[in-house]
This record gives structure tokens, sequence and C-alpha cells, in this order.
């Protein structure tokens, strides 16, 4: 039989435990952040349309030098990068919330996000890091179109490391895929086995 904890330890357990709550701040810092990417959003849509009223219209051109075309999807780009960013804020704000903070008690909200009901540490370095993986794509995307765009002088250099940038996302996001697949089938087995 264990022996009971004395008073003291016991405080200093409870106040481990509740140390978890700076946390909390930091989750109210990325909810800010939040809110810069939807004004962000939206100063990427008004030159998306600033560019269309040119062509349509014609005025000043807010993105010269590309084609229309190479101009509205370098801005729909934008776009989809700010909202990739926006939902990988989402994800560390609510799952890291859920994980080391505390429970949401959103089982009965029709609107909870299907991933949360079974999020845990490793899968959320797994989520986040597909999510660097797709904004990362979306940047190289960006990158070899501005590269096509007539007259616009490329750094070879820059253009390189964002390749190997990429890269490294990539290998980073498959290894913790596949640790994060072996420590569930090694808790798999251990359960069959018992």
């Amino acid at each position: 039989m264990p022996k009971p904890d004395s008073s003291a330890e016991s405080l200093l357990e409870k106040t481990i435990f509740a140390s978890r709550w700076l946390q909390a701040p930091l989750y109210l810092g990325l909810i800010a952040a939040l809110g810069v990417y939807v004004y962000q959003f939206f100063i990427e849509l008004w030159h998306i349309v600033g560019v269309v009223l040119h062509i349509t219209h014609g005025g000043p051109d807010p993105m010269a030098g590309a084609d229309p075309a190479t101009k509205i999807m370098l801005g729909v780009l934008g776009l989809i990068d700010v909202v990739m960013i926006a939902n990988l804020l989402i994800m560390v704000i609510i799952g890291g919330y859920e994980t080391f903070v505390s429970r949401l008690h959103l089982d009965d909200h029709a609107d909870q996000p299907e991933w949360l009901s079974h999020v845990n540490a490793g899968m959320l370095k797994v989520k986040l890091a597909t999510a660097l993986v797709s904004i990362s794509s979306i940047h190289l995307l960006k990158t070899f179109i501005e590269v096509r765009t007539p007259g616009l002088v490329v750094n070879n250099a820059a253009v390189m490391w964002q390749v190997i940038i990429h890269g490294v996302f990539l290998l980073s996001a498959i290894v913790l895929a596949w640790t994060d697949r072996l420590m569930l089938a090694g808790v798999k087995a251990e359960k069959e086995t018992h």
C-alpha cells in the first residue's frame, strides 16, 4: 500500500499540475494572431479585386509586370496561403488547449471538429507537420509561377533554399507520421497481450 503524500508534496503536485494554465494566455495570443490573418486575407482579396478592376475598366495596376491571369493566380495563392496558416492556428489553438491545458467540453456541440474527438500530442504533431508541408507547397508554387514571369529577376539560391526547406518539411512530416504509427502499433500490440 502506498504511503500517503505529505501536505508539502501534495501542494507541489497541485502547483505543477496547475502550471498548465500558464499556457492559456499563449492561446489567447494565437487567437489575436488569427485576427491579424483575417485582416491580411481581406487585404489580399482587395488586391485581387484591384487587378480585376484594372483588367475590366483600366486604371492603376496594383501588380504591374505580370500578365493578368498570373496576377490573379498569385493573388489567389496568397489567399490560400493565408487560409492554410489560419487553419494551422486553429489546430494549434484548439488541439493544443485540449491536449495540454483543459478539456473543451464540446461533446454535444454540433460544430465540434471531427478530429478533436481523437486528438493527442502525437497526432497534433503529425497534423501540424502536414499543414506546414501544405503551406510550404503553396509558397513553392508561388515561387515557380513568379519564376515564369517575364522580366522578373530570379534569385536562384533563394529558390534552391526554398526547395530544400520544403524537402526537409516533407521528410519531417513523413518521419513524424511513421513514428506515430509505430507508437500506435506498439500500444495496440501491448493491449492485445494483456
